[in-house]
């Protein structure tokens, strides 16, 4: 037997396929439904039966969220909300990249006092969810007056990132081997030197990982965001989508389009650095 979990027996294997393709019904479904959503008219949206394949593809909902369709709806501040979110994301990204590098990389390779306790506060902050942050958080923000401010969102996004950026890349670094810093110093180089030119290279994929995660929680986040801003001058996309709900209706089409607007630029970092991302959630699991 090769494993374990191994399926032998052909009825195992059917299980497993129907229970997959059962899962992933769950998951791709809802999303596929948003993507249509946006590409219908409203008119198709509201019919009683409803209408589950479109039987008229049109772009007028993301030209009216633009305000191209004056005489349908106003148009949002698309391009505001979008520059927010671009902004607030790769900023507190960066920044918890270049933190949780150097944080993993001394938990990984150093040993100090209290070095246990320290990393297990910030796995335990983790722990807390964001929502039950929003009303401390807005009380404080409001004292030192970083409501409605990108700065303020960043500081959050970035108390949010690194402490899960210090963990991811805290296990990279320690499949590592240590000796190979070592010959680089023996052969002449620097501990610094050492680090970018053999451990840096090494740990790339596990930083791109921790990169792509940090940005699709900036990206995704709407308690916080919701709480924290007020104006479009740090609205972020997802609270955007707030601004197609009134008193008494919905604008689904609208909503649809800008939530589709919201996956795009997700797919594409995630497209572009996905030989990365796939080997850096693979590189502990295979021993050397």
């Amino acid at each position: 037997m090769s494993s374990a979990m191994s399926i032998e027996k052909p009825w195992q294997r059917w299980l497993f396929r129907i229970t997959l393709f059962i899962a992933m019904m769950i998951l791709v479904v809802p999303g596929a439904w948003v993507v249509m959503t946006a590409f219908r008219p409203n008119v198709e949206v509201m019919a009683r039966p409803p209408v589950w394949i479109p039987q008229q593809w049109t772009l007028n909902n993301f030209l009216g969220i633009f305000g191209f369709l004056p005489d349908r709806q106003q148009g949002l501040p698309v391009p505001s909300y979008f520059i927010n979110s671009l902004v607030i994301s790769l900023t507190s990204t960066l920044v918890a990249i270049l933190v949780g590098m150097m944080g993993g990389y001394a938990f990984a390779r150093y040993r100090f006092k209290g070095k246990g306790a320290l990393f297990l506060s910030f796995m335990l902050s983790r722990t807390v969810p964001g929502v039950a942050l929003s009303l401390p958080l807005f009380i404080l923000w409001s004292k030192i007056g970083l409501i409605d401010t990108k700065f303020g969102l960043i500081l959050v996004y970035m108390a949010i990132n690194i402490p899960f950026t210090i963990w991811l890349t805290d296990g990279f670094f320690r499949q590592i081997p240590a000796d190979l810093s070592e010959a680089a110093q023996i052969d002449g180089c620097t501990r610094w030197q050492a680090f970018w030119k053999v451990e840096f290279p090494l740990a790339r994929s596990g930083l791109a990982s921790a990169g792509i995660f940090a940005f699709l929680t900036a990206w995704n986040e709407f308690a916080l965001a919701s709480q924290l801003t007020r104006t479009t001058a740090s609205k972020t996309m997802p609270v955007g989508l707030m601004d197609f709900t009134a008193q008494f209706t919905v604008d689904w089409t609208g909503m649809s389009a800008m939530a589709v607007l919201i996956i795009i630029p997700a797919l594409i970092l995630t497209f572009i650095v996905q030989k990365h991302l796939i080997a850096g959630l693979t590189f502990g699991g295979v021993k050397g």
